[in-house]
């Protein structure tokens, strides 16, 4: 089944455009972000590259009309995962993060979770209208 919608289209070029904003913040600034954060270098950098990486797919799956429902499922399902996993890494000490550093962590999977959220109504009100 295809799903694609104006609205689906703008939530996943936001989302790209976030991702990529973050990936490029992570992966470039990572050393000097690490002190300020009090979040490991080796888990920002590769976190930074993934979203790049992450950013460009959903950038190119923003410009189709329509998709395989289960890619978008896919990318609903890993912003989930994403913004989970970011506060599992706080609940369970995982990182001690400084208080900049826990608002990062916070806020970022706040804005995934939303963006995991609008995607979802997105295929939902799809799905129901064909």
């Amino acid at each position: 089944m295809q799903v694609g919608s104006p609205f689906l289209r703008r939530v996943l070029a936001l989302d790209a455009v976030a991702s990529g904003a973050t990936g490029l913040l992570l992966a470039a600034g990572a050393g000097p972000l690490a002190p300020l954060l009090g979040l490991p270098e080796p888990l920002m950098r590769p976190a930074g590259v993934f979203l790049i990486g992450y950013a460009a797919v959903i950038g190119v799956m923003s410009r189709r009309y329509e998709l395989p429902k289960i890619a978008v499922n896919m990318v609903v399902a890993l912003n989930a995962l994403w913004a989970i996993e970011s506060l599992a890494i706080l609940a369970l000490g995982w990182v001690q993060p400084t208080a900049l550093g826990y608002a990062f962590v916070v806020f970022q999977a706040v804005v995934v979770g939303v963006f995991a959220e609008l995607q979802f109504i997105a295929v939902r009100r799809t799905t129901r209208v064909a």
